[in-house]
């Protein structure tokens, strides 16, 4: 079908949705990477934290049986304990968190920074976009993902409860530190064997998220011979610009005819218009060559002006195909073109005594 989008994006068209910031994305990679680095993170720091959050409850327990009127001061000062035990716990993995999903997502978008994608978009406020994207195939993936996460989170949540299921009851016997640790490492084994399966599934909604960005790219034939009449030109157009750039090319040639000293010619298939200027090339120079009908014209224009014309056929081709136009010819051709020189300057000698 005519318009039917089955060709790949060109790379223009993959440059300009990136201009757009338009760029494909898997969240879940962002989500399980910045969930797995935080919680290592917190079983590294977990005997720190938990060693601030002993002392500061120790010390607001004490206060809370000896203080019995808090004032304006006092209140500033409890505000300014509590701020830095957050900032001692809970800073750095925060800190973590943006860090690590600022990088999976500038790995994935190749450090994109586009400022069209903030500006405003009637149509993200259009109830009509948005009630065909609640029903759209994507949402639906979306939907069987979530379903799909949450079915393996209970399931392995079960499966590791279960063999604890013993244990649990004694830490009410332990000490604070003792219990958190315990209960820390339970948490850590649910997240190894969750993060090991969502690893997975991200990189399959990698690849999903890059064959639906590849899907809504497609262009049909029409467009990519539009984006190629606005880059490379109407070939038409093309066309017709080289062919008056050409006729004008021939026309300084054509010019030029009257100033050689010699034309050699094959006999009418080729014609090849020679000049020497010692003064300014170190060898003699074509300033014009033609072929059939461009060949009769510089024989015609050289008869007209009397440059001397000579018929060689091997040494015409030869040059034609040798030597570009106003290019010193190759030292290969200086004994003949030498040869025929020379007879011209001893005829204008003669002409001229």
């Amino acid at each position: 079908m005519p318009g039917e989008k089955t060709e790949k994006a060109t790379p223009k068209r993959k440059q300009d949705e990136r201009k757009k910031g338009n760029v494909f994305l898997s969240q879940e990679v962002v989500t399980v990477f910045t969930l797995l680095a935080v919680f290592y993170l917190l079983k590294m720091l977990m005997p720190f934290i938990l060693s601030t959050l002993e002392g500061s409850i120790g010390h607001y327990a004490e206060l809370g049986a000896r203080v019995s009127t808090i004032t304006y001061d006092s209140l500033r000062d409890y505000l300014i304990d509590c701020v830095i035990v957050f900032a001692k716990t809970a800073v750095l993995p925060l800190l973590v968190c943006c860090i690590v999903a600022t990088l999976a997502t500038m790995a994935q978008t190749k450090l994109l920074v586009s400022p069209k994608a903030f500006k405003f978009k009637a149509e993200r406020i259009n109830p009509l976009q948005g009630f065909k994207k609640m029903f759209s195939m994507r949402s639906v993936v979306e939907l069987l993902k979530s379903l799909l996460k949450i079915v393996i989170l209970i399931y392995v949540v079960y499966s590791v409860i279960k063999s604890e299921v013993f244990t649990i009851p004694r830490m009410m016997d332990m000490e604070f530190l003792g219990a958190m640790s315990r209960v820390g490492d339970i948490i850590m084994e649910i997240v190894l064997k969750a993060g090991v399966i969502f690893v997975f599934l991200a990189a399959a909604d990698y690849m999903y998220q890059w064959y639906e960005y590849e899907k809504n790219l497609r262009m049909s034939k029409q467009e990519i011979k539009d984006e190629y009449k606005q880059t490379e030109g109407d070939p038409q157009i093309k066309g017709r610009l080289r062919s008056i750039q050409q006729q004008r090319a021939r026309a300084r040639m054509i010019q030029a005819v009257p100033e050689a000293d010699v034309v050699i010619r094959n006999p009418t298939h080729f014609a090849i218009a020679i000049k020497y200027d010692p003064e300014k090339n170190r060898a003699p120079v074509v300033v014009a060559k033609g072929m059939d009908s461009l060949a009769l014209r510089i024989i015609a224009v050289a008869e007209e002006n009397g440059v001397y014309i000579t018929e060689n056929r091997p040494l015409a081709r030869a040059l034609y195909e040798s030597v570009e136009l106003n290019a010193e010819i190759p030292e290969k051709f200086y004994k003949a073109i030498a040869e025929v020189l020379a007879f011209v300057y001893s005829l204008r000698k003669k002409e001229l005594s």
